[in-house]
């Protein structure tokens, strides 16, 4: 059985990262940039003139990796998934640049005994050289063989359902079988998202997209689809993970005007697999 205590105590290793353009093109690569390469929208994220970094690119800035695996957690990594992330972009996000960064877990929720865990974890982002914060990034891990621990019972955070009409946006996208393998050079080793075994151990019939993958192209279809393909136009994104993707699935990202600025709900076919709002 976990311990609370224990984990809001954990102590993170800083993170010193340094990355180049070689590191941002092979992102946008992992999230399916270039999939149409005579399209200026998608070069502007994979080739060296004008590039620019998609904003869910903090995700995998000074990330720490498979921690609930690496430290000392008490944990079963095994039963462990992505939840929820979120992302606020401070500052435009270099193409390529030295970042740092200490992660704190921020939150433990028991879900209760059978129902798994949540726990809550944040780094700031700051840029190597002048401490600049560019990027806070929330991350939600949902542990489902760690619950029943204790503790007073609270809901979890939850987005909104979208609104009961159609959609005012929605981009279609197929990723690419092979997209799980490319995300994972990024910086996300969990095997999960690349070993069939693990994937069996875990309840999976296949290894499944990284949620951060299913973001990223979200995040790309509400950048051209919301902002006119500009990438430094998004600001804050907020994404709930509600079932598991396919590499070679194909998503539909449907987006809708609220008041704090559009929510957005990701399918693969009827089914939801990701919910949240940007601005």
């Amino acid at each position: 059985m976990i311990d609370p205590q224990r984990l809001l105590a954990l102590d993170f290793p800083e993170i010193v990262h340094t990355y180049t353009t070689r590191d941002t093109i092979l992102y946008a690569l992992g999230v399916g940039l270039g999939s149409d390469p005579l399209s200026p929208h998608h070069l502007q994220y994979v080739y060296e003139r004008g590039l620019v970094a998609l904003p869910t690119m903090a995700v995998v800035l000074a990330y720490p990796g498979f921690w609930y695996r690496d430290l000392d957690t008490g944990l079963d990594f095994s039963k462990t998934v992505h939840g929820a992330e979120s992302i606020a972009i401070h500052a435009p996000l270099p193409v390529a640049s030295t970042v740092v960064a200490k992660t704190r877990i921020v939150d433990v929720i028991d879900k209760g005994a059978g129902r798994g865990a949540l726990v809550v974890s944040e780094r700031a982002i700051r840029d190597g050289a002048d401490g600049r914060l560019l990027a806070t990034v929330r991350q939600t891990a949902f542990c489902r063989a760690d619950g029943g621990f204790g503790g007073p019972e609270r809901r979890e955070p939850r987005p909104a359902p979208p609104p009961d009409r159609p959609a005012d946006h929605a981009v279609h996208f197929t990723t690419r079988p092979e997209a799980a393998l490319i995300y994972r050079l990024s910086g996300d080793p969990n095997p999960l998202h690349v070993d069939p075994e693990t994937a069996r151990a875990a309840g999976f019939a296949r290894p499944i997209l990284h949620g951060l993958c299913t973001m990223g192209v979200v995040c790309h279809a509400a950048v051209a689809a919301l902002f006119g393909h500009n990438p430094g136009a998004l600001r804050r994104m907020e994404c709930r993970f509600t079932a598991p993707v396919i590499p070679g699935d194909s998503i539909r990202s449907e987006f809708w005007a609220i008041p704090e600025g559009w929510g957005f709900r990701a399918s693969v076919g009827e089914a939801a697999v990701a919910l949240g709002t940007l601005s």
